[in-house]
């Protein structure tokens, strides 16, 4: 199950719950029904369930059976009965009951091993407490939790799945009540700003083996999940990571062992305390044995998103070792404190990333003097600006501090400051990182690169003579420059050379193009166009045509300036294949790369690590390419890399067997007040039904694109034809009330008056055709005029009455009405009525005939077949994309060129020139006026003003 998918059946769940509880307070049952479902599936997969029979399964998952209670309490810290796993509650059907839940949770707390207690201890807390909510009786609690479990045994449990299952929801229920959120305290950091820290914290810790990481203020455990997901990308052993975390709110602190555990995480590497950070640091010894396990908390990685500016106590805490050498921040605002805490539980070679509001940049008293100190002991490493409104409970300017300890760093190590304020996507009401913009800052940290406007390297005596003040602004902008206008090009015309000098990128690519477009004047040396076709021109110029050439075999094969030669020479054989296989990669054209790094080895690949190969293989054959944006590019990879992944997953976690599965397609829709899941249709798991057709049945697929086609063009017709009614017209019967559609029947019988009124004297002849056969004979006889050959005679070669009526309506069809009447509207809309039936009918059939076909290829579909189809879906997108870069920058190239020629085509002497013209012409039309004494005196007045004024504009 996608993100989307999940989302959509998580928010039909909560509305149809609205009545019974808060939403806000909805995502507490679902996710700890999401939690508890995936501890009974663990342990019924432990236990080989699926081998047993049900009696089996029951004797086997009796608390009386002390030897595999014992063993499931040993191996995995917990014991489910037979009577509580999610899925005898399922199959209880109606005869379930809210006593059931209530059973099972006080069970599970009963039957945790004592060495898991920290970790299991209260962890449903939140979720039982929070039962009664469900409704006013044991009836209505156990009717709304049915509901419940019916939608979370959907709801993928394992950690195959490629992003964090309860961090999402989390996540998607604080986004959609956000208010309500805000006032309970509670907070989320967003995806993008998780994986923005993650990578920066990854690549400081690459050549580590072991990893500890710490998250002081854990929320729901996301920060951490996706830290320790970009670390495992560089370390062996996934089980070398361990994790600790800290939080204040029991729901929330809950929530983080739930993320943690659900995460394929060993226990053992799992430490979580519920507890104010500030006033009760990290213990360090167990209660029981203070001096036996007395431990300081040391860790390599320490990320926190505090809340922000929340009221703290600093009294007495002048020795406390997390702020003695720094100061103590003041008391409405704990920021300063929460980063101290951070800061020193980093080890000597460690790292940290924080989150906070901007003020901390800049605010004075003893927050600058924590500033001052944090500067000159050298452990501010970098400030990243981050965009607006990216949070979903306040709108405020943030950013993130890496900080790391001065072991790390040079002494005359220079701040690294980012300002990434500008770079995001607007998503509906929100701001959001894409995945360009997150690569794009990971890179700028990590490779501690200068860019202009972007990134800049800032010495401590810089930061001393600005009194200590951090604020970005101060030292890079990334703000758009107000647009300034030349005077005299606004007053004469011409393009400033300086102007069309910030288009040099452009002009030393494409050497021979500025001529073509522009001709430079030899009096002021202004620019003019010489062109009216500016999109023509760019494309046709040589050196753009050589330029899109360039690029393309930079995909398609490697353009080296120089040969790699393989030095056989070197005796060691893992060098020699190493240079044997950059050889053949700089042959090999993009395509085939992805081909070799994804479709071969799709069941066994290592999907975490595959992302950071292809972005290497891409950056590196794109690289010298100039005006090429290599993020812009990274976002066509990371994009499509999102949905081959979730394949990828699927293929590794299901087989080859998921190829041929196809699905029901579930949508919601309204019926009376609720929103209810029906299926429509039916798509492949793996292979797009769009896919298979356009492979597999082209003819087919065409056809019945054609008939769309052509139904949308009888709808567009329907509306000219409205559109072009008149007011008496539109109030006949022909149209539905609004006047949106035409009503079959009643333009059935416009028609057919129509046709009645028309005056063909052959009809009105055909109209007297007599009865009996001998006057018919005689009647044929008598008029050889009439069109007899177009219809079909008797056997006897004669016409009978129904001969004569197909003719009358033949010739009434035929009849030549007046083009653009109305009579000749309705006609035509009777016949679009009758061919859209037809086409219709027609569509319905072929496309279900389409689906049946398609369906009983995918399900019987060869292996060899289905991973060609797979290489079309996954590579095709983003090998078109990647393609399409070159006409980007030549779209932003003609945009710049046609702004600029916009900007000064209109100078002041025109419009001088204009009001002047105009001036004059209403001076000679006032004179003449006629009118009384008073009135002409005062046009004349007013004459004398125009006259005036053009007068002083032609000076």
């Amino acid at each position: 199950m996608n993100k989307k998918q999940l989302a959509a059946k998580i928010w039909a769940s909560a509305n149809k719950m609205r009545s019974k509880i808060e939403p806000n307070e909805y995502k507490d049952f679902i996710l700890g029904f999401i939690f508890y479902k995936f501890l009974s599936d663990q342990e019924f997969s432990y236990t080989e369930g699926n081998e047993m029979s049900d009696d089996q399964l029951r004797t086997t998952l009796d608390e009386s059976n002390s030897r595999v209670r014992e063993h499931l309490q040993r191996n995995l810290g917990y014991f489910i009965s037979y009577d509580h796993l999610y899925s005898t509650w399922i199959a209880q059907g109606t005869d379930f009951s809210v006593a059931s839940v209530r059973d099972a949770l006080s069970a599970f707390e009963r039957l945790i091993h004592p060495d898991r207690k920290k970790l299991f201890g209260g962890i449903f807390k939140t979720l039982s407490s929070g039962l009664s909510k469900l409704g006013a009786t044991d009836a209505e609690q156990s009717k709304a939790i049915r509901d419940l479990l019916r939608l979370i045994i959907e709801i993928p449990t394992d950690s195959k799945q490629g992003y964090d299952v309860l961090g999402f929801v989390y996540e998607y229920l604080i986004s959609k009540f956000a208010t309500k959120a805000d006032k309970a305290g509670e907070f989320y950091t967003p995806y993008e700003i998780s994986v923005l820290m993650s990578d920066i914290i990854a690549y400081h810790l690459k050549d580590h083996k072991e990893i500890k990481i710490y998250d002081p203020t854990s929320g729901s455990g996301s920060l951490l999940i996706n830290i320790g997901k970009s670390v495992a990308r560089h370390i062996a052993n996934k089980d070398q990571i361990k994790y600790y975390a800290q939080e204040l709110k029991q729901a929330s602190y809950n929530l983080t062992r739930m993320n943690l555990i659900m995460r394929d995480i060993l226990p053992a590497n799992i430490e979580v305390r519920n507890g104010d950070t500030l006033r009760e640091d990290w213990p360090y010894f167990d209660e029981d044995d203070p001096h036996g396990t007395y431990k300081p908390l040391y860790v390599d990685a320490v990320v926190s998103n505090p809340p922000y500016s929340q009221q703290w106590d600093p009294k007495d805490r002048e020795t406390d070792p997390r702020y003695v050498d720094f100061g103590l921040a003041p008391k409405g605002t704990a920021d300063f404190a929460f980063l101290l805490h951070d800061l020193y539980h980093v080890k000597p070679d460690g790292i940290m990333t924080i989150v906070l509001p901007h003020g901390v940049l800049y605010r004075g008293g003893s927050e600058q003097q924590i500033r001052r100190n944090l500067i000159e002991q050298n452990l501010i490493d970098t400030i990243i600006g981050l965009p607006g409104n990216i949070f979903f409970d306040t709108g405020i300017s943030t950013i993130i501090m890496v900080l790391k300890r001065p072991d790390t760093r040079p002494d005359d190590e220079k701040i690294l400051f980012i300002d990434a304020s500008q770079d995001f996507v607007k998503e509906g009401t929100k701001n959001k990182l894409r995945a360009c913009d997150i690569r794009r800052v990971a890179d700028t940290v990590n490779g501690r690169l200068e860019v202009p406007n972007y990134a800049r390297l800032v010495s401590r005596e810089e930061i001393r003579a600005n009194d200590y003040n951090l604020n970005i602004t101060r030292y890079v902008d990334a703000s758009p420059a107000p647009d300034q206008y030349d005077i005299y090009a606004t007053m004469l015309g011409g393009i400033p050379p300086h102007e069309l000098s910030k288009l040099d990128p452009y002009w030393h690519t494409f050497p021979t193009l500025r001529e073509q477009l522009f001709r430079c004047c030899e009096i002021d040396g202004y620019y003019h166009l010489v062109t009216q076709h500016i999109a023509h021109t760019i494309e046709q110029d040589e050196s753009v045509q050589q330029y899109v050439a360039a690029f393309e075999q930079r995909l398609s094969e490697e353009a080296h300036t120089h040969t790699t030669q393989i030095d056989v020479t070197i005796p060691h054989q893992a060098m020699v294949a190493e240079q044997v296989a950059d050889y053949q990669r700089t042959k090999q054209s993009f395509s085939q790369f992805l081909e070799e790094q994804i479709v071969t080895p799709m069941l066994t690949l290592q999907i975490p690590q595959v992302l950071d190969t292809l972005t290497d293989e891409l950056f590196r054959r794109i690289e010298t390419v100039p005006l090429i944006d290599k993020y812009l590019a990274y976002q066509f990879l990371s994009d499509d890399w999102t949905e081959i992944a979730l394949d990828l997953e699927i293929l590794q976690s299901e087989g080859m067997d998921a190829v041929r599965q196809v699905d029901p397609n579930m949508i919601l829709k309204k019926r009376g007040d609720e929103e209810v899941e029906v299926q429509d249709g039916s798509l492949g798991r793996l292979l797009p039904f769009s896919l298979v057709q356009q492979e597999l049945f082209p003819d087919e697929r065409t056809h019945v694109e054609q008939l769309q086609a052509r139904l949308e063009e009888i709808t567009d017709r329907y509306a000219q034809i409205i559109e072009s009614l008149s007011p008496e017209e539109l109030k006949k019967s022909i149209l539905n009330n609004d006047n949106t559609k035409f009503v079959v029947r009643e333009v059935n019988e416009e028609v057919k008056r129509i046709k009645e009124d028309l005056d063909i004297p052959e009809v009105t002849l055909l109209k007297s055709f007599p009865s009996t056969r001998r006057e018919q004979v005689a009647f044929i006889e008598a008029h050889p005029e009439l069109p007899w050959q177009r219809t079909t005679p008797n056997g006897n070669g004669t016409y009978g009455r129904t001969q004569v009526k197909a003719l009358i309506t033949l010739l009434q069809e035929e009849y030549p009405l007046p083009e653009d009447s109305y009579e000749a509207k309705v006609v035509e809309v009777s016949r679009l009525l009758q061919e859209e039936r037809e086409k219709k009918k027609e569509l319905k059939a072929c496309e279900q005939t389409l689906e049946e076909q398609t369906i009983e290829t995918i399900q019987q579909i060869s292996n060899e077949r289905a991973i060609e189809l797979l290489r079309i879906k996954w590579l095709d997108p983003l090998i078109t994309s990647l393609e399409r870069m070159p006409s980007e920058v030549l779209s932003t190239l003609i945009t710049e060129v046609q702004r600029l020629a916009d900007k000064y085509a209109t100078t002041y002497q025109d419009i001088s020139t204009r009001i002047a013209s105009a001036e004059s012409q209403l001076h000679d039309l006032l004179g003449e006026l006629e009118g009384s004494d008073v009135d002409l005196k005062g046009l004349s007045a007013f004459r004398n003003t125009l006259t005036n004024h053009t007068n002083h504009g032609t000076r």
